[in-house]
């Protein structure tokens, strides 16, 4: 991607359960850090890409939900794009803008994730949110999947679980039939992203856990226990996204921006479920790589999609950081913490850090953001000079309904 474009400001909110606060509030605390991080005012937004999913159903705004988020911010006579691909919409709403400031439509943009997801007094309603992210019309063949590989999907012994915990599941156990991964591998994954949410101050949970605690916490659906499943968050992102045209108008120069080599979005493929090699995940970083002139050898860290445990060895191995089947022997060798060769989910990952769903995907560019500035604090990866996310989002046929891959590189390079 020749034309460079830069992410000048970025801001996460807190995430966990913020039950007075509505998405308004969130949106607002969000873009006031954003703009301020980029020496910027709403006057220099030519046009803002507002990402969420829960907000029609939770909340009755089925509608223009950016407009009615960003006027209270001065931010009105813009154009507005709302954008909605399930966990995977804050990394679409970014690649929606990246398109316009390469055809040199605009050169100051504003993308805004936002979620709601925490009312302890609707659970159906929040149910009935996760079940629209997958084909409502076809869900016996999507639980038919699930049972094809031992999950009782009607079993609720365990308390009440989202369909997505199953279908992780169930990919979880084809993993295992395949490449003989076993539930300590998904442990260690959980344990080392708790242990590293410990040093993010916006992180949901902050306890450190050891892989017995994994082990031994409450199981959801095997092979998962409870510390291995991204809890039910609350949270917002916000981004000023430019081109050098852009950077220049900003008070904040050169020297924080971090530049954008390629953002990249596929849909889900038809395939038969034990082709790793063609999933949606390997599929897009291959591009992503392509684009950005780097190959996995490149990547100083990485910020994945680990909604369970099993996503996040999953992503692992479809970004090229780990041959299949291999990822639990790197884990024991600490590859993939701080520290290790090429950490993963420094920030805590979705496990422990949160995941507001339709937030998530700028969540985890703030956070590459913030090591690729190098002001990561305890959690800072030395070094760091190229960072890449996986965002996915949905669920059709065997794997996500929708993936983007972002790779960024550090200020000045």
């Amino acid at each position: 991607m020749s034309t460079p474009l830069f992410i000048a400001g970025i801001s996460c909110t807190k995430l966990g359960k913020r039950p007075t606060d509505s998405v308004k509030a969130l949106v607002a605390e969000a873009v006031s850090a954003a703009l301020a991080d980029a020496g910027a005012d709403g006057s220099h937004v030519e046009a803002a890409w507002f990402s969420n999913t829960r907000q029609p159903i939770l909340e009755g705004q089925n509608a223009i939900r950016g407009q009615v988020a960003l006027r209270p911010l001065g931010l009105s006579g813009i154009p507005v794009a709302n954008i909605e691909n399930a966990c995977a919409s804050g990394s679409t709403a970014l690649i929606q803008a990246t398109a316009q400031l390469r055809a040199g439509m605009i050169d100051v943009a504003l993308v805004v994730g936002a979620e709601k997801m925490v009312f302890p007094d609707r659970p159906e309603a929040v149910a009935a949110a996760f079940l629209g992210g997958t084909d409502i019309h076809d869900l016996e063949n999507t639980r038919a999947y699930a049972r094809g590989l031992g999950i009782d999907v009607d079993d609720e012994s365990n308390g009440r679980r989202s369909i997505f915990m199953d279908l992780y599941a169930a990919q979880a156990r084809l993993h295992m039939q395949k490449f003989g991964t076993t539930q300590e591998d998904f442990a260690r994954i959980a344990a080392k992203n708790h242990t590293h949410a410990q040093h993010n101050g916006r992180a949901q949970f902050r306890t450190p856990f050891t892989v017995e605690q994994v082990m031994t916490d409450r199981e959801i659906v095997f092979p998962f226990t409870r510390a291995m499943c991204a809890p039910i968050s609350d949270g917002a992102a916000a981004a000023i996204v430019c081109s050098e045209k852009g950077l220049r108008r900003l008070a904040i120069g050169t020297g924080r921006a971090v530049r954008i080599r390629a953002s990249v979005l596929r849909s889900a493929t038809i395939r038969e479920p034990e082709a790793f090699d063609r999933h949606i995940g390997r599929l897009t970083a291959l591009e992503a790589y392509e684009a950005a002139g780097l190959g996995p050898n490149d990547v100083d860290l990485a910020e994945v999609h680990d909604a369970t445990a099993y996503a996040e060895v999953q992503q692992i191995e479809n970004l090229g950081l780990a041959e299949p089947g291999s990822v639990g022997e790197r884990l024991r060798r600490g590859d993939f913490a701080i520290g290790g060769r090429q950490p993963v989910s420094a920030s805590g990952g979705l496990l422990a850090k949160g995941h507001p769903v339709g937030a998530t995907g700028l969540i985890q560019l703030h956070d590459l953001c913030e090591q690729l500035r190098g002001e990561a604090g305890a959690a800072q990866v030395e070094g760091a000079r190229i960072g890449i996310a996986e965002n996915g989002g949905g669920f059709l046929g065997g794997e996500e309904g929708a993936t983007a891959v972002t790779v960024l590189e550090r200020p000045g390079s």
